[in-house]
């Protein structure tokens, strides 16, 4: 018998469409609070690091957030309600489109204002381990005026602005979407994820 919400079917025919979808409340506000209020503390106790990018993480100046891993044998309280609801939608794309997806990895990311993170792709360029990126907005009273939008590039040269706000899920194929993090004038966090296929050469 089929459990999983409606919800995550359409997000399922969505990615199959168009390979990329925006899911509005994927938790309740309280959930969504209690991760925000997680990540300010993580912050204020200096417990978030520079972000690097690649398979060597290295240091670039091409983005300024700073993040905290999920430890998947240490999740929070608020942690593993989020990753509980992911992994139940990794379950549904694996049976509705045949994705072979066996993890899924996150980690808190905190912009400064001013910050940004220039155009780039998810998949890395010696792996292709990724194979659907999730963005997850943790910003209460997030207006347009404030910036911030995630800027998804679309194979017809056109290109789509979401916005961080706060319960919002943005999905999209790592491989297909190049996309950019454009300042804000306030703060920005969020949880970055990825839905993972074993690589080759993967020993299991």
């Amino acid at each position: 018998m089929n459990t999983q919400p409606p919800q995550f079917q359409d997000i399922a025919t969505a990615l199959a469409d168009e390979g990329w979808c925006v899911v509005p409340d994927f938790l309740s506000p309280a959930q969504t609070q209690a991760l925000a209020e997680e990540c300010r503390t993580l912050r204020d106790a200096k417990r978030l690091t520079p972000a690097r990018v690649g398979a060597l993480r290295t240091a670039t100046p091409l983005r300024g957030d700073s993040t905290h891993w999920f430890q998947v044998d240490a999740l929070s309280a608020p942690q593993q309600v989020f990753t509980d609801r992911l992994d139940a939608l990794r379950v549904t794309l694996n049976r509705e489109l045949m994705l072979g997806l066996v993890e899924c990895e996150s980690h808190y990311a905190a912009y400064p204002p001013g910050a940004g993170y220039t155009r780039h792709l998810d998949r890395l360029r010696d792996s292709d381990a990724r194979v659907v990126s999730a963005v997850f907005y943790l910003n209460q009273t997030w207006r347009v005026a404030d910036g911030g939008a995630l800027r998804l590039y679309l194979a017809d040269g056109s290109s789509r602005d979401i916005f961080p706000h706060a319960g919002t899920l943005l999905l999209f194929l790592s491989a297909q979407f190049e996309h950019e993090v454009l300042p804000a004038t306030r703060e920005r966090m969020s949880i970055a994820c990825w839905m993972r296929q074993h690589a080759p050469g993967t020993i299991f």
